[in-house]
């Protein structure tokens, strides 16, 4: 039997999930808001979780969850088969999104399981020196590997990573072989960078490896970002030192799972916003080299769009893989 719907029946229908999505977003959050941060604790992800979670006031306490792994992909496919209610959120950077899928196989759609809600900060990407290293600067370590193919040990956080794709840009451009090391998280590089335990590494700012910069067991090299930071001024972007492909920031936001009620998406993007206006939370931010950025959701998602089709092309380019 043919079933034909009625424009009355179905503005009814339409109407009454309206309603019913309405009354789910005015009753949440109903309990607490979990947020996976799919890193390691102790980077970059882990302290402005923490610090978001300090902050936001939405009725519910907000508990950072860390599961770390495959780069991010193992906590952002927590994410994507978690209810999409509103109470669990991903705080990340975009690659497992955006470079991830590109690299390899990931165990969620990056376009379909996911909506982009608050974009927060970009942080640069260091590129530093342990104590093992016998160089001073960035033309030090091309020599040496220019010198010693395969030899200099450079870490980055995982495979795939953005600090490896930025690791063999700079391979292909210098047409140099690197001795490259993954590891599962930067909180581990961070620990082994102070003991030597490899030449050079590639890591966002975090407390950790901030501190161990200033108190001189580390040294930055050359930073992935648009400008020098104030911080650092002496220190070169790597697109001054000619290497523009492998100047790569790293842009942080919050996700949720896909069909999350808009209405809840927009709360929680407004309290971002308002955390982050706070001059407090700015400066806390500031002091690690990280840089507010806030926007509407509709801005967060074109962005990650774009960055998803420029990754393509980079990847391709690069010839990277996971393994």
């Amino acid at each position: 039997m043919t079933c034909h719907f009625s424009r009355r029946t179905i503005l009814i229908t339409a109407a009454a999930a309206f309603a019913a999505a309405s009354v789910q977003a005015q009753s949440w959050p109903s309990k607490p808001i979990r947020v996976i941060v799919p890193y390691a604790p102790g980077g970059p992800s882990d302290a402005v979780a923490r610090l978001l979670a300090e902050h936001m006031q939405l009725g519910q306490a907000v508990v950072v969850e860390n599961r770390a792994g495959a780069s991010g992909a193992t906590g952002m496919d927590a994410v994507a088969k978690s209810l999409p209610d509103g109470h669990t959120l991903a705080f990340a950077a975009i690659s497992p999104i955006t470079l991830n899928p590109h690299l390899g196989k990931v165990p969620y759609d990056p376009r379909k399981d996911f909506v982009p809600v608050a974009r927060v900060m970009y942080s640069p990407i260091y590129l530093a020196a342990t104590p093992a290293f016998s160089g001073n600067t960035f033309a030090d370590a091309i020599t040496q590997a220019q010198a010693r193919p395969g030899e200099l040990r450079v870490a980055t956080s995982g495979m795939g990573s953005v600090g490896h794709v930025m690791l063999e840009q700079i391979s292909r451009k210098a047409q140099v072989q690197f001795n490259h090391i993954p590891y599962k998280g930067s909180g581990q590089v961070i620990n082994d960078a102070a003991g030597g335990v490899f030449d050079l590494f590639t890591a966002n700012p975090s407390p950790a490896v901030n501190a161990l910069i200033a108190q001189g067991r580390l040294r930055v090299l050359a930073v992935a970002a648009p400008r020098r930071f104030m911080s650092m001024p002496d220190v070169p972007t790597l697109e001054e030192l000619g290497h523009a492909d492998a100047n790569l920031s790293s842009v942080f936001g919050i996700f949720a799972p896909a069909r999350t009620p808009v209405d809840v998406l927009k709360r929680i993007n407004a309290e971002v916003n308002r955390v982050l206006a706070d001059n407090d939370v700015q400066e806390r931010l500031s002091r690690l080299d990280y840089v507010v950025s806030t926007g509407s959701i509709e801005q967060f998602t074109t962005q990650v769009e774009r960055e998803f089709d420029a990754n393509a092309r980079l990847v391709k380019a690069a010839g990277v893989r996971m393994e």
